[in-house]
Parts: C-alpha cells; sequence; structure tokens
C-alpha cells in the first residue's frame, strides 16, 4: 500500500478499471458485498460496531436474528492530473450505502432499512503533492491511528470493537522523508470538530515509520489486499468541548479538553511480495488511549448519557436537558460538573495466506476499558465498562474477482453492575471486487 494518502483500498491482482480523460486519469474501482447474518440476540444490525449488547434476561438477549444485507457494497473513483514538475494532483470520491437511517429500524421499517439503504459519501478529497508539503483536503480517513494502513483483517463489517475506525472532513499537511530503507512521514491535521459549539477544530498529529524492504501480505478490512511495508505509527489528537451547562436553560458554556494516543504497529512475521506470499503471516495491532475520544470508534456511547435535570417545585418530572453534544463523549455529575469519558482500548490480529487454495485464515481479539463511564451518577445496568471481542475468518479467493468469506465472532460486555452480556454471530459474505 503506497504511504501517500489518497488510495482506493487495493483489492488483488487485475481488479480496478483505469481510463484517460483529456488530461486527467481515473480508475474505478469498488466492490458489491452479500453478507448473511446470524446473531444469538437481537442486539445488532449488519454493523455492529461498538453498540450494546441486550443485557440478560431481556427480551433481546433471549431471541436469535437473522440479518441478510448488501448496505455494505461500495465503489469508488480515484483521479490523477492535470500536474506540472513540482506539483502533482490526485482527488478520490468514494461512497457506499451505509447511509444515515434509523439505527434500529421498526418491524415495519426493515425493507426499506436493508434493500433500500442510503447512498453516502465514504471519501471525497483532493491532494496536492509538492516537494515540500503533501496537501489533504476533503472527508478522508482520520490521522488517528494512521488509517486504515493498520487495519485489521475480518469478514464483519468494520469498525469492530476496539477499532479505531473513522473518517472526517479535514485538512491535513505532511511529508514523507524517503530514503531506500526507510520512509519517515510527520502529519498534521485540522479534522471536523466532535463538537461544532466548541469553535475548535480537532487537532491531530502523527508520526510513521515505513521499512521498505520488510514486506508483508496484509488485507485491511475484507477486500484490501496488498503488499505493506512492516511500519510503525504514533499520533495524537487533542479536542476542545464547550458544552451548554447543566440547565433546562442554559446561561453558559462549560469547558473541558479531551485527548488521545494511538500506537499502531504492521509486522510481516513470515514477509512476502507480490508474486509470491505463500505461507505468509501478518500481524496487526493497535493500542488507544484518551478522555473524549469515543467519536473515533464505530458506534461507541457505552450508553452513556446525561443524568436527569433535578425536578422543579410543584413539577411531576424533570425537563429535558438540552445538549449541544454528541451522546457519548462528555457528561455531568449530579453536581453540574462536566468530565470527559475514559477509553483505553487494543486490538491484535494475525493473518496467514496458505500455501493452496487461494485460502487464508485471520484471527483478532481486542478488549476496551472506561474507568469512569459510571463514575458519575449514571444508572449501572445501562452502561458498560468493559468489552472483549474475538474472531476468526476464513477467505477463499475463487478468482481475481470472487472473494468469499466465513467468520464466527463473540462480543462480551461487562455493564457496571459486573453483568455480562455475550452475543454469538456467524457471518457468511461474498464479494465482487472491480
Amino acid at each position: 500500500m503506497n504511504a501517500a494518502p489518497i488510495q482506493p483500498a487495493p483489492t488483488g491482482p487485475d481488479t480496478g478499471l483505469t481510463f484517460a480523460l483529456a488530461k486527467f486519469r481515473a480508475q474505478l474501482y469498488g466492490f458489491a458485498e452479500f453478507d448473511a447474518i446470524e446473531d444469538s440476540t437481537q442486539s445488532f444490525n449488519d454493523l455492529a460496531g461498538n453498540a450494546l449488547v441486550a443485557r440478560p434476561g431481556s427480551f433481546a438477549a433471549g431471541r436469535a436474528r437473522t440479518t441478510f444485507g448488501a448496505r455494505n457494497s461500495r465503489i469508488g473513483l480515484k483521479m490523477g492530473g492535470p500536474g506540472s514538475d513540482t506539483v502533482k494532483t490526485s482527488g478520490i470520491v468514494e461512497m457506499d450505502f451505509l447511509g444515515n437511517q434509523p439505527a434500529n429500524p421498526p418491524a415495519f421499517g426493515e425493507g426499506a432499512f436493508f434493500t433500500s439503504p442510503t447512498f453516502r459519501v465514504r471519501h471525497m478529497a483532493l491532494k496536492l503533492e509538492t516537494p515540500y508539503v503533501d496537501v489533504l483536503a476533503g472527508q478522508y480517513w482520520e490521522l488517528f491511528g494512521w488509517q486504515s494502513y493498520f487495519h485489521p483483517n475480518t469478514v464483519e463489517i468494520q469498525g469492530v470493537p476496539g477499532q479505531v475506525y473513522s473518517r472526517a472532513p479535514q485538512i491535513r499537511l505532511s511529508h514523507t522523508f524517503k530514503t531506500d530503507a526507510v520512509n519517515v512521514e510527520l502529519a498534521v491535521a485540522a479534522s471536523r470538530p466532535p463538537q461544532r459549539d466548541a469553535g475548535v477544530p480537532d487537532g491531530q498529529a502523527g508520526l510513521r515509520l515505513l521499512v521498505n524492504k520488510w514486506q508483508g501480505f496484509h488485507t485491511a478490512g475484507a477486500t484490501g489486499t496488498a503488499v505493506d511495508a512492516a511500519g510503525l505509527g504514533v499520533s495524537g489528537t487533542f479536542r476542545h468541548f464547550a458544552v451548554a451547562n447543566f440547565a433546562a436553560a442554559p446561561t453558559e458554556t462549560v469547558k473541558k479538553n479531551g485527548w488521545g494516543v494511538s500506537i499502531d504497529a504492521l509486522l510481516p512475521v513470515v514477509p512476502a511480495t507480490k508474486d509470491n506470499h505463500e505461507n505468509a503471516l501478518t500481524l496487526t495491532g493497535s493500542f488507544v488511549t484518551g478522555s473524549g475520544i469515543s467519536d473515533l470508534y464505530t458506534g461507541l456511547t457505552g450508553g452513556s448519557g446525561f443524568p436527569a435535570l433535578p425536578i422543579p417545585m410543584g413539577a411531576t418530572a424533570a425537563p429535558p436537558y438540552p445538549a449541544n453534544i454528541d451522546a457519548g463523549l462528555v457528561t455531568y455529575d449530579k453536581d453540574g460538573n462536566l468530565h470527559t469519558v475514559d477509553w483505553r482500548s487494543f486490538i491484535v490480529g494475525l493473518q496467514y495466506y496458505l500455501p493452496v487454495g487461494n485460502l487464508w485464515v485471520s484471527g483478532n481479539y481486542s478488549q476496551m476499558h472506561s474507568g469512569n463511564i459510571a463514575s458519575y451518577g449514571a444508572d449501572p445496568t445501562k452502561v458498560f465498562k468493559d468489552s472483549n471481542w474475538f474472531d476468526a475468518n476464513l477467505f477463499w479467493d475463487a478468482n481475481g474477482a470472487a472473494r468469499f468469506g466465513l467468520e464466527y465472532a463473540h462480543f462480551q460486555q461487562k455493564y457496571a453492575d459486573d453483568k455480562k452480556a455475550n452475543n454469538d454471530r456467524v457471518q457468511l459474505s461474498a464479494f465482487y471486487i472491480f
């Protein structure tokens, strides 16, 4: 995978359609995906992310769910030119069908949710490359976590529990110091703020080192197969929140800062080349810690919200609190003090490419923990503080375009009252990659 930020997901040999129009070059790419999913509880849609697992004893926890879908299908166009001897220009337009729809469709809405999904922007960005600095502007992978270079291999729709997985409108400046042995890339970015009312963009910075001659076979997600150099990335984020004070009719803001650090690695344990990847073994890993960073994961709130306001004298119910920030990032305690929600996570994965049959196997394990999500008066039966997740995957490439994947995954969450909730998932997926 090229170290430059704008790249379509590599999809193996003989895929992608490249054509030229006047001064422009364009590559059409993507895949059609079919998913058949069986869950042991009624907790998730096709994209599970970090949604709450149904609590033991509830109606949903005791009943299975079968999901068929094609919403993760994707189409993209990577463009190059025009340029000059000193400036190169490129752009990317990528869409999928996982658009903003009701998270839990009612029974009468299931047909529309899964058979008429919303077409959405995934990536939409331009890049200028010069000898001194590269500029990326638009919606793309967040710099935090150096996405998607270190992503694991799963059949399951990403992001999975414990995986930083996020895209955002941003402007990024970077420069890569290149040698035959290693490339060192430095980057800074101003990204979409997690709370626009705070008036300050999300500030991110990172350093990544790639060992050019130590290469491994690596599939990011289910379709992004490439020969990638061994790499180590360190990145951080600083964010600012200005939340309406805890009152039914706020008159001021309460300010708080958040932060995050991510350390990521890709190690070719058994190296490979494009022409020979028999017995290739590749390790991926990520460790993240921070506070006020839940939006950098997929669908993560942990169940956290805001406590109820006091019931006014003479009233029978508390008035609603007009929150001006998404749930899960911050919360108030009963005394009106604002706190960011802490999260610590890691995810490790191995992928092994068999010497026969265009087959490979992969497995991943992740943990998440929040040390303070239940410290400020939240109902302990409605928030989880720990997550454990693992999966095992089998992939088969029938030819240069058709790919099949089978996965077993286990989700476990520990609620704040130490009650454990579990879900088992089996997923069969088919991909036509172009």
